[in-house]
């Protein structure tokens, strides 16, 4: 029986000729990577273990991105705890205000990830990687330790569903709308430990950053990664920034599947989910007013996202009942969306523009929710209490859909405006 995409990165990692789904294997890894909140425990955990220094530091990669620029006390301890590690351990990929971005949209920009990697990181949402034809999955603070000193991993090879895409995406409807639509059909838990292997020719239509925000939520489907083939736009993306030689592989032609669920791009509109799980998705819906809107975070918050914001919002003001805040999620996309003149019509629109931080997706600072209020969001969990006040609510669109929505100061579709 032939391989699936990631059993054969698995099994070059593992230095095998052969895995099978459920196998246990330890493979070599290319990068590891935490963050503030996740990198301090790891740290702990590497002091405990006895180990004087870390394998390979330039295979570390330490992003402060949560809750910076520090929002408290403790915030500003955990960032020190992590730059004084990486000072200590020569760790040169560490990431701090003024050069951070979130994590998930940094790494591929700066080339430190690519095609054929095998990648762990202490965060749920590294799976985004798989949009470059790498493995790349979450993991606890302890095995990111364990991945610090050994530079290796443990896994138990998953088995796989194929993603059949076919045509392209109508106006509006971008690769957000397709992975809210994925999850709605088979449920968070629908690919509970299994690899979505997203393939026909629909990929082809995809842009790169509709692709990184189809594998960033993979996991909100239960799958341990997500991953797309490898094509000229993928090697256009790595070329130039990409620091090591791409590895290409495909699947077998008899990889086996457990199932294969088939979508038609072109028939997917505007998708929306509903409070409390992001398989509560719906593509239409009466009145809901919103008291806030929040476009960027690790899912949506490249360029291109901003440059539909911008589309929608250009002309236009944020609905006076409404919050509008927008985070580009590096500092380059900050200084792109500047020099076209993004960023402006933002401010006209009357929304606000922070540096980049992962802060409102996880309720930590930068638009918390009060007691009752909505926000359509463009990050990637809309769980009780995921943003603020347990009985506040988050309905997870397209940056078009949240875009206009602030304007209309209710959930609507862009096609509406």
């Amino acid at each position: 029986m032939g391989m699936t995409m990631t059993q054969k990165i698995l099994a070059a990692h593992a230095g095998l000729e052969h895995v099978e789904a459920g196998q246990l294997i330890e493979a070599q890894l290319d990068l590891v990577l935490a963050n503030d909140i996740t990198a301090p425990v790891a740290i702990r955990e590497f002091e405990r273990s006895g180990a004087a220094s870390v394998c390979c530091p330039d295979k570390i990669c330490l992003v402060m991105d949560h809750f910076t620029p520090n929002k408290d006390i403790k915030a500003a301890c955990q960032v020190k705890a992590t730059r004084d590690f990486a000072r200590a351990q020569h760790i040169s990929h560490f990431y701090d205000v003024g050069k951070m971005g979130i994590e998930h949209a940094l790494l591929p920009e700066q080339g430190l990830v690519g095609a054929g990697d095998c990648v762990i990181g202490a965060d749920s949402h590294t799976c985004t990687y798989g949009a470059l034809g790498a493995f790349s999955t979450g993991v606890g603070s302890t095995d990111m330790a364990a991945g610090m000193i050994t530079q290796k991993c443990w896994f138990k090879v998953p088995s796989a569903i194929r993603i059949l895409l076919h045509g392209s995406l109508p106006c509006f409807v971008t690769g957000k709308d397709l992975i809210l639509h994925l999850i709605g059909l088979i449920g968070v838990d629908g690919a509970l430990y299994r690899s979505l292997e997203f393939t026909g020719d629909g990929v082809a239509s995809l842009s790169m950053d509709d692709r990184f925000t189809v594998c960033n939520m993979a996991i909100e489907a239960g799958a341990k990664n997500g991953i797309f083939p490898v094509d000229e736009k993928t090697l256009d993306y790595l070329s130039g920034r990409f620091r090591r030689e791409a590895t290409i592989y495909q699947a077998d032609t008899d990889a086996e599947y457990e199932r294969t669920i088939e979508i038609d791009l072109s028939r997917l509109a505007p998708t929306v989910a509903f409070p409390h799980l992001p398989e509560n998705t719906r593509t239409q819906w009466d009145e809901i007013p919103i008291q806030q809107a929040v476009i960027g975070s690790c899912t949506n918050g490249r360029l291109s996202d901003l440059r539909q914001a911008a589309e929608i919002l250009s002309g236009r003001e944020v609905h006076r009942d409404v919050r509008c805040i927008i985070i580009p999620a590096t500092q380059q996309i900050y200084l792109d969306a500047l020099k076209e003149g993004l960023i402006e019509t933002f401010l006209h629109a009357g929304a606000v523009v922070s540096t980049p931080t992962c802060g409102p997706c996880l309720g930590g600072h930068m638009g918390i929710l009060a007691d009752g209020e909505r926000c359509v969001s463009t990050t990637n969990r809309n769980f009780v209490g995921r943003m603020g006040h347990v009985s506040s609510e988050i309905y997870l669109a397209s940056p078009y859909t949240a875009a206009a929505s602030a304007v209309a100061g209710r959930l609507i579709t862009a096609k509406e405006i």
